[in-house]
């Protein structure tokens, strides 16, 4: 019979481990009763024990020990209280359970509030002075509990003499309990999974495709991961970086942030993991330079010394560390840029598999809850990638946020921010769009799809319609952004007249321009952008003086505007006093030496000072600083997004003011752009011209200035020379109209009129509204008329124009 009873009594210990192991409290407490039935000595307080601690544990699982709790835990735990106070006396103390009930209490202390009854229960079980030695799952945990209590009530407990070096030695007492308590749950949580066999199914190397694929189910996390860990254990993960930071050791905390890391994800961690990656990436973003920086592989102790199987200890290793990722192909960041970006995409990866698809009414709080987390990173990404002007990731990151941003506005106005950036111009107005209909009371992102409306899309039209949207919200709320409405206003209408071929219908949008720029002026007198647009304005309507004045009070209210500088020197050359503007635009150079479009104007005015041959110089100064600007561009994969934001200015309208249409692409004939570009790639296809790599708006900057070199070589009669700058600009590309010109001008310069007049005819066919081909087409007929009088070849020359 004995023996029988040795072997009841073996499986019922095994049972009742595996049930605290499990957390499963209330067969713990039933186990417990059968226990202390069977009147043994000492298993009474045994029982008591386990009685103890499962009403504790129960209590506490559905009462988290927080401050708002501290009230009804008073009651809720006095049942608890009792049991435990039985088992720390000396039969206790014999059959080992004294230490563990002196630990728990202080939890219960801490739960009610009692801050320093539990540092005094700590202090008898002698927390301080236990071995770090090898302990089964359940006293990982009492033990981390112990550390973090410890740590928590330390910062509650004001000092007895509040002295500097008591504040030291205590902030580092607490920041060690904290540090101890992170890394005993951590491997408390490791061998959870071990216990189990449910091992991590969302481990380093699932990242990439929880990137790609996101949430598979349309519900929340079970939440069991919460559970697991609890409030006491969670705080104390996070807290020690925390104390580190606020006693001035940045360093420290990074090192503590990577520590935990680096540690073995478990299923219990895979939530904390995002909000230690994030705030990991917050602090070097905010507080680590790219000069103070140190990698993570600094002194190889990061990922050499910490990273063994706690299962293959080796001598003078704590077994109180958790087990540490390890292997040869491990990423380890080189910069502090690696590092972020890293950090946010895996946080992102996380974010997105934890979303909550589901719009049940039941599901509100988890789904806000994530959707605060993926906010969270979503705007440390948008920080970081944009600085870098990496908006191809940004943008396929925000398209992976739209399965879960059903009606949330802000991840939206971010979205179309990115695309605009990136230059994904036409799905930007639609992302717009859609922001404009969850705000319809915020005019900025109606100003927004305007001005891409007028600069990329050449929509006019729709960006006019765009900005009466802006007006009309500005009007309702009496917005700040009133003035700047009726700038775009201006700018549009100004674009309009522009586009409009018929003088009266150009000179009445011209008109309206005028009154929607006086009442922006009128509304904020102190915008530099509307005294710029009233003398573009101005000068587009030969009044030079009105143009002449308002530019200078351009400049008045921002004297570093370049285009404010850019059209002064063209006002002043209008007026025939080159030497004065080529002074100026010399003097604007110091200033923007690198500022092509400048370059460009003092080319053209010291030929018209100086000479041809001085022109020149500048014209070869403008390839060499073209190569200096765009060559690393040309060389690595540069989107023309990123071209784009390379200079101060935009690029598309680099030459525009002194030639409107002088930009290929994007012409004043918005189809004469659409033709050249149909024609370059039915020449691409049809022999063995290939567009150019790299950035489309680079090249077309080089093209101007091979157009310019070969004008200038023209007109100091250097007929081969430019003929071969002619040559460089057609194999970039071909069918420009403005190639076809400058041919035109050559064949004229050698007297070939029938050459130049099928020049200008092809350049015509492309865009016909190209005043200088119409111009020099009707000179070089005239030369026909008087090369051939007879009356049938002229009739077979005007056949052939009309």
């Amino acid at each position: 019979m004995s023996g029988k009873t040795n072997i009841r009594g073996n499986r019922l210990e095994t049972e009742i481990e595996r049930s605290r192991e499990e957390s499963n409290w209330k067969k713990v407490i039933e186990l417990a009763e059968h226990l202390k039935a069977r009147n043994q000595p000492g298993l009474e307080t045994l029982a008591n024990f386990l009685i103890g601690e499962g009403k504790l544990e129960s209590y506490l699982e559905e009462n988290p020990p927080t401050e708002s709790n501290v009230q009804r835990a008073r009651t809720g735990l006095a049942d608890a209280r009792k049991y435990l106070m039985m088992c720390i006396g000396e039969p206790a103390k014999k059959l080992e359970v004294s230490l563990d009930a002196l630990l728990l209490l202080s939890k219960l202390e801490y739960a009610v509030g009692d801050y320093e009854g539990a540092l005094a229960h700590l202090t008898s079980a002698g927390l301080d002075q236990l071995t770090e030695k090898t302990l089964p799952t359940r006293s990982l945990r009492i033990v981390a509990e112990s550390y973090a209590i410890k740590g928590l009530c330390s910062e509650r407990v004001p000092l007895p003499n509040n002295s500097k070096y008591q504040r030291a030695e205590k902030s580092e007492k607490m920041i060690r309990c904290f540090e101890l308590a992170g890394d005993l749950t951590l491997l408390y949580l490791q061998e959870q999974d071990k216990l189990t066999s449910t091992p991590s199914t969302h481990s380093l190397q699932s990242l990439p495709a929880a990137t790609t694929t996101g949430s598979t189910s349309p519900l929340p996390p079970s939440g069991l991961e919460n559970k697991k860990i609890g409030v006491i254990l969670e705080t104390a993960l996070q807290r020690a970086p925390i104390l580190y930071m606020k006693a001035g050791q940045l360093d420290k905390a990074i090192t503590r942030y990577r520590s935990m890391l680096a540690a073995v994800e478990s299923t219990a961690t895979q939530h904390l993991r995002l909000t230690l990656a994030r705030q990991l990436a917050e602090v070097l973003l905010r507080g680590c330079s790219e000069h103070t920086y140190q990698p993570p592989t600094q002194g190889g102790k990061h990922f050499d010394e910490r990273s063994k199987s706690s299962s293959n200890l080796k001598s003078g290793e704590s077994p109180w560390k958790p087990q540490n990722y390890s292997g040869t192909n491990l990423f380890v960041p080189r910069n502090i840029n690696e590092e972020i970006i890293l950090l946010l995409l895996i946080s992102e990866a996380m974010a997105v598999r934890e979303a909550v698809l589901s719009q049940s009414p039941e599901f509100k709080n988890a789904r806000v809850h994530a959707f605060d987390n993926a906010t969270a990173v979503y705007d440390l990404l948008c920080i970081s990638l944009a600085r870098r002007k990496q908006f191809k990731i940004l943008i396929e990151v925000f398209e992976r946020a739209m399965k879960f941003s059903h009606e949330e506005s802000h991840v939206w106005q971010q979205f179309g921010l990115a695309l605009a950036c990136g230059r994904k111009d036409a799905r930007a107005l639609l992302v717009l769009q859609e922001v404009h209909r969850l705000l319809p009371a915020q005019p900025h992102y109606c100003l927004l799809a305007a001005r891409l409306c007028f600069q990329q899309l050449a929509k006019i039209d729709e960006g006019l319609e765009w900005v009466e949207k802006a007006i009309k919200c500005c009007e309702e709320r009496m917005s700040f952004l009133s003035a700047r409405c009726y700038l775009y206003q201006g700018m549009g209408l100004m674009l309009s007249a522009n586009h409009d071929q018929r003088h009266s219908n150009s000179h009445t949008l011209r008109a309206k321009a005028l009154e929607s720029l006086t009442r922006a002026q009128q509304l904020d007198s102190s915008d530099h952008l509307v005294e710029f647009y009233l003398a573009l304005l101005y000068a587009q309507n030969f009044h030079l003086v009105e143009a002449m004045h308002h530019v200078k009070l351009a400049l008045y209210l921002r004297s570093d505007h370049p285009h404010s500088l850019h059209l002064l020197i063209l006002l002043i050359s209008a007026q025939k006093d080159y030497e004065e503007a080529l002074e100026l635009c010399e003097a604007a150079l110091k200033e923007y030496p690198d500022d092509l479009h400048l370059m460009y104007v003092r080319a053209s005015l010291e030929e018209a000072v100086f000479g041809g041959e001085v022109a020149l110089l500048t014209a070869r100064r403008m390839l060499t600083l073209w190569q200096k600007l765009y060559k690393e561009q040309l060389s690595s994969d540069t989107t023309d997004s990123q071209s784009y934001h390379h200079t101060n200015h935009d690029t598309y309208s680099i030459f525009n003011m002194s030639d409107k249409d002088a930009a290929s692409v994007h012409a004043e004939s918005v189809a004469a752009s659409r033709v050249e570009q149909a024609l370059s790639e039915v020449a691409s296809s049809l022999s063995s011209y290939q567009p150019k790599p790299g950035p489309h708006q680079a090249w077309l900057l080089q093209i101007q200035i091979w157009l310019l070199t070969a004008q200038l070589y023209i007109k100091t009669d250097q007929l081969s020379e430019a003929a071969h700058c002619i040559q460089e600009a057609s194999s970039i590309f071909p069918m420009s109209h403005h190639i076809m010109f400058m041919k035109g001008l050559l064949h004229e310069k050698k007297s070939e009129f029938h050459e130049a007049q099928t020049c200008y005819q092809n350049a015509l066919a492309i865009n016909p509204y190209h005043l200088k081909s119409l111009r020099h087409l009707v000179s070089t007929l005239q030369w026909v008329v008087f090369i051939f009088p007879d009356d049938s070849a002229l009739d077979l020359f005007l056949s052939n124009q009309a």
